[in-house]
């Protein structure tokens, strides 16, 4: 950092640097920096005595990169870019004004965003915000509000609430369904193409777990298509892209409006859940509190 604070001088002048860079003009850049035109003029001049080379071309209303300056804008506007968004990031947080709960797409999709028109209209005030991750987030390295993970209620970290208990049957589009005219036993559903989720960090069960889970353990489920994420199941399985795992609470509204079946009648009631969470660490805000209370509410019955 010592030979940086030589070259530079000063962090003012990338500043002065990169918006006169990208906007081709010393005046221009005082305006959006609301300085005077000299001051951005000393700056570059400083900068380039430091670097001990030219970073413009001249001319009377405009300037343009030399090929050293357009070397330095290169890496300059990148590393400005991701303190701006850093920076922003921090002050947010600092404002502590907004609710973040994270939940997989799935989730988002299919759970919550056909409740937040209910939720809006009881909490008109309140700036909630779905952030949606493919893994369980860590709420006080993140500083996240709230957040939707799938276990037993019994986390060291934070507190827990029941939303939805874990209850899995075999779902298709009504034309696949209606197509499998075999399916009298649970071992026949081998038979179908079955359509796999496959996540790389989250642990959840799989269609062997659904089928040990009915006694069936001598056949390994046939290969079929496999996804990564739980929302392109849901649509492989509207799609009619094969039998698909269906988590009751994600899935009874698309059930309910046509564009899924289910076999119940075969449930497999794990013993886990979907539990929202928060940390025993973070005090949470006031609306943090009403929202939590909110979904708690509006939980699915055990």
């Amino acid at each position: 950092m010592q030979e940086l604070w030589k070259l530079l001088t000063s962090p003012r002048h990338l500043i002065f640097f990169e918006a006169a860079a990208r906007l081709g003009s010393f005046t221009r850049a005082a305006q959006e920096l609301n300085v005077q035109q000299p001051a951005v003029s000393a700056a570059i001049r400083q900068l380039e005595a430091s670097l001990a080379v030219p970073l413009f071309h001249r001319a009377h209303r405009s300037v343009t990169l030399t090929p050293a300056g357009e070397r330095l804008f290169s890496d300059v506007s990148v590393a400005l870019e991701r303190i701006l968004n850093s920076a922003r990031a921090v002050h947010q947080r600092g404002r502590n004004d907004h609710v973040t709960l994270s939940v997989s797409t799935a989730f988002a999709n299919y759970w919550m965003v056909p409740r937040l028109g209910a939720f809006n209209a009881d909490h008109p005030d309140i700036d909630l915000r779905l952030q949606t991750s493919d893994r369980e987030p860590d709420l006080v390295a993140e500083s996240i509000s709230l957040g939707i993970r799938r276990g037993y209620g019994n986390w060291d970290d934070c507190h827990a609430a029941l939303i939805a208990p874990e209850v899995i049957y075999p779902i298709a589009s009504p034309q696949v369904m209606a197509a499998a005219v075999n399916l009298k036993t649970v071992p026949n559903l081998l038979h179908e193409r079955l359509i796999h989720l496959e996540e790389p960090t989250r642990e959840r069960p799989s269609w062997g777990d659904w089928f040990a889970h009915h006694g069936v353990t001598d056949r390994a489920p046939s290969a079929g298509l496999r996804l990564n994420d739980y929302a392109l199941v849901l649509q492989a399985a509207m799609a009619g892209e094969g039998f698909a795992f269906g988590w009751q609470h994600v899935t009874r509204k698309l059930i309910d409006q046509g564009l899924l079946t289910a076999r119940k009648d075969w449930a497999w009631h794990t013993g886990a859940g979907f539990w929202l969470v928060w940390s025993k660490d973070l005090q949470m805000i006031e609306q943090a509190t009403r929202v939590r209370d909110w979904l708690i509410a509006n939980a699915e019955p055990a």
